[in-house]
């Protein structure tokens, strides 16, 4: 494969429950018997068999990982309906054998469920991934709050690391700022578990720039998680993104695809689970702003019939293209849409492409918010 990193260019308290399908895994369980016996059945070898197919690596940090990185919850949760619990694991080994080295889960999503299965589909070649996990709630039997107590944060990583069958957490970030916990008391117990062992990196999902500041004063922050893509651009406007670029810190987005939009296969007439697809409460994706937004679709499209790929891989391309310390999330449950995407890998944006679709954006206006009032409260 080519290597892209040459195309740098550069209401309610916080603390109340979340109810179902409130964000990244809140809420929606699994069916039973995720862990079927099926699970065992499958093939452990040819694991390493597209060893020529591999991709270059970039830096979170001190953390190197690949080019692009896999999100395992929609394998789970969040997206409709759970996938069988083999083909995730086959999916998350193909991954592997693509080239990603770099598996993105945690304790809330399913809830617990995703880590399980994360930790089986990679424990026949754990020392040669990484693997990050999140905590920062209290997980109850009908409600989830925010708890990011130094005492909990270390009870949850105990946990993790048994449903990870690990020893050690590559990179463990906190999923959402607890308003009620100093950051810099979080930032004190990852460092103690880092003083362990049981961690190797800290991260930071959807913090403000304050907030990162004083984090990384205490214990040096690797990556920043939050949702980025060619048409949610919060984090160009509030900071974070030249921050991180400031500190050296690696920005990990979540949505490149824009939750699905960006793939082209969405339109007014798509319908959203309301139980098991936490978008049916996001007014970006109710049929009006469906609608509304294709023109971002569309331009996606035409770039991507000039250079043989497709609305996905323009949208992961322009992510690589953007920094060389962005690693985004490639998020699905499927083999063939995981090859679609890590193709992403293989197509090159000139300058004058880059600059070209930069421009044309700018003309364009998203329609919608990117999630609902409730959830944008846990966001910094």
């Amino acid at each position: 494969m080519k290597n892209n990193e040459s195309n740098n260019i550069s209401g309610k308290p916080r603390r109340e429950f979340l109810q179902e399908s409130a964000f990244g895994g809140i809420g929606l369980v699994l069916a039973p018997g995720l862990m079927s016996s099926s699970v065992n059945d499958l093939e452990n070898n040819n694991i390493d068999s597209d060893k020529n197919n591999k991709m270059s690596t970039r830096n979170l940090g001190k953390l190197k990982v690949s080019a692009l990185a896999a999100g395992c919850m929609s394998i789970s949760a969040n997206y409709g309906a759970p996938a069988r619990p083999e083909e995730g694991i086959k999916t998350i080994r193909k991954a592997y054998e693509k080239g990603v080295t770099f598996f993105d889960t945690a304790e809330v999503y399913g809830p617990y469920t995703n880590e399980t299965l994360v930790g089986e589909a990679l424990s026949p070649f754990r020392n040669k991934v990484a693997i990050a996990t999140k905590f920062g709630f209290q997980i109850g039997a009908s409600q989830i709050t925010l708890n990011s107590r130094p005492e909990h944060i270390k009870k949850v990583v105990e946990e993790s690391l048994k449903r990870l069958r690990t020893d050690r957490i590559d990179l463990l970030y906190q999923h959402r700022v607890d308003p009620n916990v100093p950051i810099e008391d979080v930032a004190g117990a990852v460092k103690d578990l880092i003083k362990e062992g049981k961690v190797l990196h800290f991260g930071l999902s959807e913090a403000n720039t304050t907030t990162i500041r004083k984090a990384h004063l205490v214990q040096p922050v690797s990556a920043i998680q939050s949702e980025y893509s060619f048409m949610e651009r919060s984090v160009e406007k509030n900071g974070v993104l030249d921050l991180c670029e400031e500190l050296g810190i690696g920005f990990v987005p979540w949505g490149p695809l824009g939750m699905g939009y960006l793939t082209g296969k969405l339109n007014a007439q798509t319908s959203f689970d309301s139980k098991l697809d936490l978008r049916s409460s996001f007014d970006r994706f109710t049929p009006e702003s469906l609608a509304t937004n294709m023109p971002i679709v569309n331009l996606l499209n035409r770039f991507a019939s000039s250079k043989n790929a497709t609305a996905s891989q323009i949208a992961l391309a322009w992510l690589l293209a953007k920094k060389t310390f962005i690693v985004s999330i490639t998020e699905t449950r499927n083999i063939p849409h995981l090859n679609e995407n890590l193709g992403a890998y293989d197509v090159q944006l000139t300058a004058s492409e880059f600059k070209e679709l930069e421009t044309e954006f700018s003309k364009l206006k998203v329609y919608g918010g990117r999630m609902n009032a409730m959830q944008m409260t846990f966001c910094e």
